[in-house]
This record gives C-alpha cells, sequence and structure tokens, in this order.
C-alpha cells in the first residue's frame, strides 16, 4: 500500500471480455479524463483473443476467488480480516436478508467476495464503482457496507431485466444501503430503474456512445444492384435474447433470386443447435460461423457486407438487450441495419428511416431482408441517416463528462 495507490475500485464480471468492448471503452475514457483505478474481476478470462482497447488501459486487474473453494485459504484470511472491520456486522445482516430470498450458491459466492474485496482493498479506496446491477453490484454493495464506503454502479440490460424487484429496489434506496447513483446506458432501462428507486435522480441515463475515433471511415460503397450478391453479417452471441434462430429460419425463406450469404459473427451456447437448424433447412452452405472475433475482424466484416441483421427479442427469462453497441458500430460504416423493436433499440434506429425495425417473426424478418435487397438506393439511404445520427447524437464524449463528474463527486464524498 502507498499514498499513489488508487481511490476507485471497479469491479467487473470479467476482464477481459470481447462482448463488453463498450466496459473497456467506459474506462480506457475515464482514464484519459485523469482517473485512476483499479479493477477486481469476478472472474477470470475465457476469451482467446483481446480487444485493442484492453492493451490500452493502464489500470491493475486483480481477480477475486471465481469460486470460493478454489482459494480456500485467502478467502478464510479474508474473512478474518472482514470481520473486524466496523460494517462487517451490518454487511453479515444485509446479507443473511437476502439470503433468506435468494437461497443459492450464488448469493454466497458473493459474500466470500465481498469479503474477500472487503480486506485486499488499498487503505487508499475511496468508492466503488460496479459494472452491472446484478452480482457485481451485490459484491460492491456488502463491501461497501464493511468498510463504511459509497457505491455506485451502470446498469446494462440482463441485469435489470432478471433482477427481483426487491433486490433491485434496495439497491436503489439510501434506507438500505443502495448505491450513491446508477448509471444505465438506455431511456428504456433509466425509466424503470428511476420508478423503482427512492429518489429518481439517483438514476442518470448515460449513453454508452460511440468512440469514433476508433473507427475507420465509413468505406466508399460501389451501388449495389438488385441480382448482385447480397451480403449479410450479424454480430452477437448465440443466445435466446438474440433471436437468431428466428434469423437462420428467415434466411429460408428468401426469394430465390436474392443471392444472400449471411456470416455470424460470435460465440454462445446455441451454435451447434443453431447449426443444425441451418442443415435441415438446407441452407447450411450459405452459411459462415465465424465464432470470436476481435475488433478490427468485426469491423473488415462489416465494410464487406450489404446489411447488418440482429433481430433481438425477449427472452424466456425476461432477459433482453438494452442498445446494443454493434447497431452503432454498424451505422459507423454505413451498412444498412435490420433489427427489431425491443428494449432500447428504437432509441437509435427510427425505423424506414435509420434502418427497417421488423417483428422477430422468421416472415416478418424475411420480408424485410427482401425489402431492403430488392432496394440497394433506400437501403443506403437509410445507411446514410443512421451515419448522420450516430455522428450527431451518440458520440460517446457526454456520456463519458456525466459519468467522470458523477465519480468525480462520488469520490469527494
Amino acid at each position: 500500500m502507498t499514498p499513489t495507490d488508487p481511490p476507485l475500485a471497479v469491479l467487473v464480471k470479467g476482464w477481459p471480455r470481447l462482448s463488453e468492448t463498450f466496459i473497456a471503452q467506459e474506462l480506457v475514457a475515464l482514464e484519459d479524463a485523469g482517473h485512476r483505478f483499479d479493477i477486481w474481476s469476478l472472474r477470470h478470462p475465457t476469451d482467446t483473443k483481446r480487444h485493442p482497447l484492453h492493451d490500452r488501459l493502464n489500470a491493475r486487474v486483480f481477480y477475486l476467488p471465481e469460486y470460493l473453494y478454489d482459494e480456500p485459504q485467502r478467502v478464510w484470511a479474508a474473512r478474518s480480516v472482514a470481520q473486524t472491520l466496523p460494517g462487517y456486522a451490518e454487511a453479515y445482516r444485509v446479507w443473511r436478508a437476502d439470503l433468506r430470498r435468494d437461497l443459492t450458491h450464488n448469493r454466497i459466492r458473493r459474500f466470500g467476495q465481498a469479503c474477500v474485496l472487503a480486506a485486499e482493498l488499498t487503505g487508499d479506496a475511496r468508492a466503488l464503482y460496479a459494472h452491472f446491477m446484478h452480482t457485481p453490484s451485490s459484491v460492491a454493495r456488502y463491501a461497501a457496507i464493511m468498510r463504511g464506503l459509497p457505491w455506485s454502479f451502470s446498469a446494462h440490460a440482463k441485469d435489470i431485466w432478471t433482477s427481483p424487484e426487491w433486490e433491485k429496489r434496495e439497491k436503489l434506496t439510501a434506507t438500505t444501503h443502495g448505491a450513491a447513483f446508477g448509471a444505465t446506458c438506455t431511456a428504456y432501462g433509466a425509466e424503470h430503474l428511476q420508478s423503482l428507486a427512492d429518489d429518481p435522480g439517483r438514476v442518470d441515463l448515460i449513453y454508452h456512445g460511440l468512440d469514433l475515433t476508433r473507427f475507420p471511415a465509413p468505406p466508399t460503397r460501389v451501388a449495389r444492384q438488385v441480382n448482385d450478391p447480397f451480403r449479410i453479417v450479424s454480430v452477437g452471441r448465440l443466445v435466446e435474447k438474440k433471436g437468431f434462430d428466428r434469423l437462420v429460419a428467415a434466411l429460408s425463406m428468401l426469394p430465390d433470386d436474392v443471392d444472400w450469404h449471411w456470416i455470424h459473427i460470435g460465440g454462445g451456447t446455441l451454435g451447434t443447435a443453431l447449426e443444425a437448424l441451418a442443415a435441415d433447412l438446407g441452407i447450411g452452405d450459405r452459411i459462415t460461423w465465424r465464432g470470436a472475433c476481435n475488433q478490427p475482424e468485426v469491423i473488415d466484416a462489416m465494410r464487406s457486407a450489404d446489411l447488418f441483421a440482429l433481430p433481438s427479442r425477449i427472452a424466456s427469462d425476461g432477459d433482453r438487450d438494452g442498445l446494443p453497441n454493434v447497431l452503432m458500430e454498424a451505422a459507423s460504416q454505413k451498412l444498412a441495419i435490420l433489427s427489431t423493436a425491443v428494449a432500447a433499440i428504437p432509441e437509435f434506429i427510427d425505423s424506414g428511416t435509420h434502418g427497417l425495425l421488423a417483428d422477430d417473426a422468421p416472415d416478418a424478418l424475411a420480408a424485410a431482408m427482401t425489402q431492403i435487397a430488392h432496394d440497394p438506393a433506400g437501403s443506403a439511404r437509410m445507411a446514410d441517416a443512421a451515419y448522420d445520427r450516430l455522428i450527431a447524437d451518440f458520440g460517446m464524449d457526454p456520456g463519458i463528462a456525466r459519468l467522470s463528474s458523477r465519480l468525480t463527486a462520488l469520490l469527494d464524498g
């Protein structure tokens, strides 16, 4: 421990993660704005590739025990230290109340990780900031109570819509050791969280936006002719809320005069099932499954495509997207966009102006893709409009300035 230790501890689910480049973008920008922090990760990395942003970050990275049984000596030593902290008894009481309503191994792990965090934080730490409102925020909240520190969070999508209401309310209420502030990246999410908070001002709408300095200028696109090959690209995890099963079904419905090929980028648990579905529908040879790719590979794929498709929907467990950054990335390359009117997507895409928002049923997706394939000039106009909207309203800097101000006030008490 030295006087130069950073005053802010940032909690994340895992570091680094290709699927969470919006977090890396934010943290690099906060460093550029003068903030100093350590990263505390609840999980070790599983991706084999890194984003260039990950290499730009100067913050130290510490890993909490991913599972308590992996490091029992560290956990028990940390708990012994945590029990000497002035807020331990209250943190234990709060956790026990949570455990009665959520009797899971995950809830037990959260408290063990919080003990390690509280014990190992440097003496210069003055505040905690967690990305995601569910597990990372619980760890931050318990540790903050132990140490008598303020805490805050940034909420995104799944963490909002799959967390129980009682837990969200308590994390947004001062008398139940709630966050000093919460940031969220869509108006759709902000309105929901503000309705649960003791003070709506506790929740800020802060769009991630896009750091356009990280992206090349859009390519000069040669006007596509109706009968030219039609190249479709999608980027996203192969999970239910992304809707790729319905997109595969929709692709099988495209008319014979659309000479299409689809490239999918991303990992996910449904990969084997979707490849089998494509084979059953007789379209497997028209699909390329690229798996996880780094940012330069994603942008190259977007620059050579004619359409970006993301058929998001609400999953059976309530999980859903917020405003996926990949839509803005596609717009940065003047790539026509097809998506759905789910969650906050309409905050960026006005259907018919900046792209098309279809119903997520396969026949509706097929009809929208056919419309775009048959109207190259119209799709180019929508791509230009989406690019203009991105430049005008969805840059990164305003959001970073607002978040920097909130974090500065948090650190100043």
